[in-house]
């Protein structure tokens, strides 16, 4: 019987080998060290260079929240006229006050469209006070003002809590800041005994991190009154289309309901339907339809809940981030407000908000929005107080109830975030988009889908909006069809 040794016989060779194998070894080792470390490098400088959002450990820093002060007292200048004052000027002296002889070679920084906004003196009266910088005398009145900030001598801001005069402190981008200095002022004194010991010793060392004057904020942007937007036409005449209106509403459906891509959609018509379409004419047929429906989607007459929630969400437009800021009645599960900017700031939240307001037929006394912890809301319900159209804000703070408002309203925030997941659904299909107005076209078609084509299952599977007309008609292509046929029916109408 053969029997097999359970070992190899050791070699002399061995030994002189493995010293060199492992050294060739470690060679391999360090050389992936090297390469690996210069992949983390690379990765690092990518994503410091990156205009992704940072996905970074969230931070438990002690914010102050940004805190909204009531308005400001408004007391208005009593306005002199410059020709009365001149004829004064002449009964006095029995001389005409003759306009300004400027010399020659003297710089000015001084419109000739500038009149003293005290006493409405044209420019020929007016002195270049201090030479290029901007500050202005008028001869008539002896007024000193400056032309940018004409209003501050039409109006004077003061304090609602000691009458003092405010002064402006910053500029900001879309509002100025004014501040009252007066150091007795009841509502300073009343801030500091609400100081605890800590923030104190903190205020005493570091006063700049807290707000403890009356604050008031001058937006810059100018008021367009809540009306509705005027018509447009579409540039592209869908009854020229080289495509049947049933064609067009399937198309609408792959592309829309299924949130397929325009390249998919075109795949998709071509192999099953047989319809060769290219994806570029899909995206021009979405764009036309959009201009078509979008009026009608902006000025139904809806019938609204009290219950209002928003949000923003990114958005890839261009190569760029961009931010769409929705807005949401919560009950009946309709789609307010859908516009899309390139900045995430106060004045693209005011014209968010102003498509609210456009679908109102009535302001509530009691208007309340439910939103995140992002300040540009708390500064545009700041801005339309301004302008007589006061509601409340309340704020959803971050992803756990630590306040009792966070408590009560969270349920209506994750409403607004359940609307961005089903937003996002269809918008990942089309990776990006290449313009502002194909970005517009889409989330206009997807907001037309979800208020009048969409069942929801909270509303036992009915849509948001239910059109008699729609209801009857027997699949989806078919009610996109009636749906344009609808709106372009609104828009003869409107037509003068």
């Amino acid at each position: 019987m053969i029997t097999t040794p359970h070992y190899f016989p050791k070699r002399k060779e061995d030994d002189k080998l493995l010293p060199l194998l492992l050294t060739y070894l470690v060679d391999i080792i360090k050389r992936q060290r090297m390469i690996i470390l210069a992949l983390m490098k690379l990765v690092l400088l990518l994503t410091r260079n990156s205009r992704m959002p940072q996905l970074t450990a969230p931070d438990n820093l002690n914010y102050q929240k940004l805190k909204i002060d009531e308005l400001p007292l408004i007391e208005k200048v009593d306005k002199l006229d410059y020709r009365l004052l001149l004829q004064t000027h002449f009964e006095k002296t029995g001389k005409v006050l003759q306009p300004i002889q400027r010399r020659k070679g003297v710089k000015i920084n001084l419109d000739l469209n500038t009149t003293c906004p005290c006493c409405s003196a044209p420019s020929d009266y007016l002195y270049a006070n201090n030479g290029a910088k901007g500050q202005c005398n008028c001869k008539v009145c002896d007024a000193v003002f400056s032309p940018k900030n004409r209003y501050s001598k039409e109006a004077i801001l003061k304090c609602p809590h000691c009458m003092h005069p405010l002064e402006k402190v910053k500029d900001r981008n879309g509002f100025d800041v004014y501040k009252c200095k007066k150091t007795d002022c009841p509502y300073y004194l009343r801030r500091l005994k609400e100081l605890t010991p800590e923030e104190k010793a903190l205020f005493k060392n570091q006063p700049h991190q807290f707000k403890m004057h009356y604050l008031f904020r001058q937006f810059n942007l100018a008021f367009e009154p809540i009306s509705k937007d005027s018509i447009i036409q579409p540039k592209v005449n869908l009854a020229n289309i080289h495509c049947s209106p049933y064609t067009l509403g399937l198309i609408l459906t792959y592309h829309v309901n299924y949130g397929l891509s325009a390249r998919k959609t075109a795949a998709l018509m071509y192999d099953v339907h047989n319809v060769k379409i290219t994806g570029q004419t899909i995206l021009n047929y979405a764009s036309s339809t959009s201009v078509v429906l979008k009026p009608f989607l902006e000025n139904y007459p809806y019938e609204l809940s009290d219950q209002f929630c928003g949000d923003e969400t990114y958005i890839r437009v261009g190569g760029r981030w961009n931010y769409l800021f929705f807005f949401f009645d919560a009950v009946k599960k309709i789609i307010l407000s859908n516009y899309v900017s390139q900045n995430r700031d106060t004045e693209s939240a005011i014209y968010a908000l102003r498509e609210v307001f456009k679908k109102m037929p009535q302001i509530p006394e009691d208007l309340t929005f439910i939103v995140d912890g992002n300040p540009i809301y708390l500064l545009a319900q700041h801005y339309y107080a301004q302008h007589g159209i006061p509601f409340d804000v309340k704020q959803v703070i971050g992803l756990t109830n630590n306040d009792p408002v966070s408590k009560e309203y969270r349920p209506l925030k994750q409403i607004i975030e359940r609307l961005n997941r089903t937003f996002k659904g269809n918008y990942r299909a089309t990776t990006r988009f290449g313009s502002q107005q194909g970005s517009v076209s889409f989330v206009t078609l997807f907001c037309v889908y979800f208020n009048f084509l969409r069942p929801h299952a909270a509303l036992e599977k009915k849509v948001p909006v239910l059109i008699p007309a729609l209801d009857k008609l027997p699949n989806m292509p078919a009610k996109w069809t009636k749906l344009i046929s609808l709106s372009q029916d609104w828009l003869m109408d409107q037509t003068p």
